[in-house]
């Protein structure tokens, strides 16, 4: 008898409890045929995020890292027709697929992206004066600690922050002088700590994305 496979599994829970539509798969294989890299959330940690979103309430949301925008439409159908999504993504090609993937998906209307590089675009966002009631952090690795700050104070007491690919492959534990994003997340996690503002819980996860995980922090 062969052993459990992983992968194998998180398929099997995305099969049966039906967590892909036709919107979802359509920006995971656009992502795929424009060249970028397969790195976007499982289906189930997609799911995840839209339905924390709903649990939380959540109207405004802010996404660092936008990609193929597969994410951003999990994040889009949790807040609800009335809610927001802004999410900034550095390359203006993943920003145009994204695009048509949000109008396939039906929720451009509830969209905002933003084309830059993001510590560049969120001074910007502070203009506005609208704080959001949560954010999902995932993009350069070794910029984490200062979009954790910079949620801080776009945030607001009970807002949350969710960090993707927080293990590295272990790399964490003991990051290699060499090796940045494991030095980037760890010293997100060394900062979190240490914050009086913040609580927060990480998650090891395996399957479709092998040794990962995430991060969940409540701004108090």
């Amino acid at each position: 008898m062969s052993e459990p496979d992983a992968q194998a599994l998180d398929e099997l829970f995305t099969r049966v409890l039906h967590t892909e539509d036709d919107a979802l798969r359509a920006a995971r294989e656009s992502a795929a045929a424009a060249g970028m890299p397969a790195i976007e959330v499982s289906a189930q940690h997609g799911k995840l995020l839209s339905l924390l979103a709903t649990m939380t309430h959540a109207k405004r949301v802010l996404e660092i890292g936008t990609l193929a925008g597969y994410s951003t439409i999990n994040l889009a159908r949790g807040v609800g027709l009335d809610g927001r999504v802004v999410t900034l993504e550095y390359e203006p090609r993943h920003a145009e697929v994204a695009r048509a993937n949000f109008e396939r998906a039906g929720v451009a209307d509830r969209i905002e992206i933003i084309v830059g590089a993001a510590l560049d675009t969120l001074p910007t966002l502070a203009d506005r004066g609208e704080p959001f009631d949560m954010f999902f952090i995932d993009a350069d690795k070794e910029n984490n600690t200062a979009y954790v700050e910079w949620a801080l104070k776009l945030g607001r007491p009970g807002s949350i922050i969710v960090v993707d690919n927080i293990a590295r492959m272990g790399r964490v534990l003991n990051p290699a002088d060499d090796d940045q994003q494991a030095k980037g997340v760890r010293a997100m996690f060394d900062m979190i700590g240490e914050h009086p503002r913040l609580e927060a819980a990480a998650i090891q996860t395996v399957g479709t994305k092998n040794w990962d995980g995430f991060a969940v922090a409540l701004v108090t």
